[in-house]
């Protein structure tokens, strides 16, 4: 049965997926300084993280999904070398950003980024080494949909990272959590995006997510191999690994 999360940005009629390319267009000027100001810069550390999974593998080219602002397009080539990195989202206006950051860094070469849908990828079967998504799954209107369309991308022994929120069990830090995502993030966000309902909406999609072994047995049921979650920061958030 395929896992469609029906938490959506916006209270109005019309798609997830629309409605999560709206959110981000408008929050793109922001959403940098904010990753760092909410995480208090710890999500560096996360994608850092992420990308030393990969290390072993030495993937050439890397395909990164829901890349944003290529944040992690950019740590995957600081981190590894790939020769070709693509980074794709549904977010016009995230990527202008991301662009302007590859250019500063002069790697128009190497990386790449285009609009496009996570659940329809505009690829051909078994083209990538590897795939990461960084704070993205969670955003898919379908999730067994855009995970499929990876594994299909992905080329034979080539592995996905995938980087995303989860909730904390541990006690008093849970309710500590819970408290900062549900109250203290969006007024945050109201004062700086002027788009509230953004970071409401982050709080609500977090915990709408299967995260820990759901998320692994999603992984398992579409024909990943050798996965596994492993938990940071008291389990703020999690790197998901599988193979094809």
């Amino acid at each position: 049965m395929a896992v469609e999360n029906t938490v959506k940005p916006y209270e109005v009629e019309g798609s997830k997926k629309q409605q999560v390319s709206k959110m981000f267009n408008n929050i793109a000027p922001y959403y940098d300084l904010l990753n760092r100001v909410l995480s208090l810069g710890i999500d560096k550390i996360w994608r850092k993280k992420a990308i030393q999974l990969l290390k072993e593998d030495q993937p050439a080219h890397v395909l990164d999904v829901a890349t944003g602002t290529a944040d992690l397009a950019v740590e995957i080539h600081k981190q590894i070398g790939s020769k070709k990195i693509v980074g794709l989202d549904i977010s016009s206006e995230m990527l202008v950003i991301g662009r302007e950051k590859i250019k500063k860094k002069g790697l128009e070469g190497i990386i790449t980024l285009q609009e496009g849908d996570s659940e329809n990828l505009p690829f051909q079967d078994n083209t990538f080494d590897a795939i990461t998504v960084a704070f993205g799954v969670r955003n898919f209107e379908n999730l067994e949909k855009g995970l499929a369309e990876m594994l299909r991308v992905l080329k034979p022994g080539g592995k996905v990272v995938v980087l995303e929120f989860s909730r904390p069990t541990i006690f008093p830090f849970k309710q500590l959590f819970n408290s900062y995502f549900k109250y203290i993030l969006p007024t945050i966000g109201k004062w700086t995006s002027k788009d509230p309902k953004a970071y409401k909406y982050l709080y609500e999609s977090v915990q709408a997510f299967p995260d820990g072994k759901k998320f692994v047995d999603i992984l398992d049921n579409l024909g990943f191999h050798s996965t596994k979650s492993i938990s940071l920061s008291l389990g703020i958030c999690s790197i998901y690994l599988g193979k094809k």
